[in-house]
C-alpha cells in the first residue's frame, strides 16, 4: 500500500552540510554559492522518485547519501554524491499502480469542476478491461495518491495516464520531458474561400497552412516545438507533438482556419490505445516503457 505520511520526531542527519546561523535570507545566498543541491530535488532529477516519494523515504532512513542514511528533510548534498536506496523503498515503489484509461468525453481529466465527473470515477473494478494483459486486479488502496500524467480536454477521448509512481509522471509531464503524443483530428475549414469546408479537406487544404502547423506557430507568447502533422483521410489530421499547453491543438487549428469537431489521443510514447474500450482501463504492465 501507498505510504502514509510521517510526522514523527526527525533524527539528526548523518551527513547535514553545516548551515550558518544567520537570518533566512543570508542562508539562502549561501546556499545559492555552495554548489549544494536538496537531497529530495537531486534525486528527483536522477529520476529515482519523485520529490513526494523523496520525501517520504528520508525520514524513514531509506536513502543513503554516500553510504551513511540521511533522515532529515530538507538536507543539502554535493550534486556528485552517491545516493542510494534501501530495498524497503524499491518493494515501496514496486507496488505503484499505473493506469491506462481510455476517457470518454464530458470527464475532467482531474479534480472534478462545474458538475463533470473526474476520469479517475471510472477506475472501478467494474471498468477493467477484461482483456488487461497482466494479472494484476483492482483494489481500493490504488486510488490513493493516483493522479493524471498529462490532460485531456473535456471535449477530448483517448489515453489518459494516471499513476501513482512520481517517476512516470516526471517523464511524461515534467519540464525535460521529450515524449511524443499522438492525437486523430478530426476538422472543418471555417474560413475557406467559398465557405466552410467539412469533406475532403485535406485536397483543398492550402500547403503553406499545413506547414505552419508543423512549425512556425506560438501560443501564450512562446514559439511552439516541431510538430509532425499530416493528413490521416480527407477530413482528419495526425499529429504528434512533444509538449502539451492546455487545449494546444484546438488552439492551433484556430489559427489556421480550422475548427477541432473530434479529437482523439491514441500514443504515449510507445504505449498506444489499442483496443481498450471507451470508459474502460487497464494496468501499465511491467515490461511496458513509455
Amino acid at each position: 500500500p501507498h505510504a502514509a505520511a510521517y510526522d514523527a520526531p526527525r533524527a539528526t542527519p548523518t551527513r547535514s552540510p553545516a548551515r550558518p546561523p544567520s537570518n533566512a535570507h543570508a542562508a539562502g545566498a549561501a546556499h545559492e554559492s555552495d554548489g549544494l543541491v536538496r537531497l529530495s530535488k537531486r534525486m528527483s532529477e536522477l529520476g529515482l522518485c519523485s520529490r513526494r516519494e523523496a520525501d517520504e523515504w528520508i525520514p524513514r532512513g531509506w536513502v543513503l547519501v554516500d553510504g551513511k542514511p540521511v533522515t532529515e528533510l530538507g538536507t543539502r548534498i554535493r550534486p556528485d554524491a552517491t545516493i542510494e536506496i534501501q530495498q524497503a523503498a524499491r518493494s515501496e515503489q514496486g507496488e505503484r499502480v499505473t493506469v491506462l484509461l481510455h476517457k470518454p468525453v464530458g470527464y475532467v481529466s482531474g479534480q472534478a469542476e462545474e458538475g463533470y465527473q473526474p476520469a479517475a470515477a471510472l477506475f472501478t473494478a467494474e471498468n477493467q478491461w477484461e482483456n488487461d494483459p497482466t494479472r494484476k486486479r483492482f483494489a481500493p488502496w490504488q486510488h490513493k495518491g493516483l493522479a493524471p500524467a498529462g490532460r485531456l480536454d473535456i471535449d477530448s477521448t483517448g489515453l489518459l495516464v494516471l499513476t501513482q509512481d512520481g517517476r512516470i509522471a516526471r517523464q511524461l509531464i515534467g519540464e525535460d520531458s521529450n515524449i511524443e503524443k499522438e492525437y486523430l483530428v478530426r476538422v472543418v475549414w471555417e474560413d475557406a474561400p467559398d465557405g466552410p469546408v467539412e469533406r475532403n479537406v485535406s485536397a483543398v487544404f492550402p500547403a503553406e497552412r499545413l506547414d505552419k502547423l508543423r512549425h512556425g506557430l506560438s501560443l501564450d507568447g512562446e514559439p511552439l516545438k516541431p510538430a509532425k502533422v499530416s493528413w490521416q483521410n480527407e477530413e482528419q489530421l495526425r499529429f504528434v507533438l512533444r509538449e502539451g499547453k492546455k487545449r494546444q491543438i484546438r488552439r492551433m487549428c484556430e489559427q489556421v482556419g480550422l475548427k477541432v469537431v473530434g479529437l482523439k489521443r491514441v500514443r504515449m510514447g510507445r504505449i498506444v490505445l489499442g483496443d481498450l474500450p471507451v470508459g474502460q482501463w487497464r494496468f501499465l504492465g511491467p515490461f511496458e516503457k513509455f
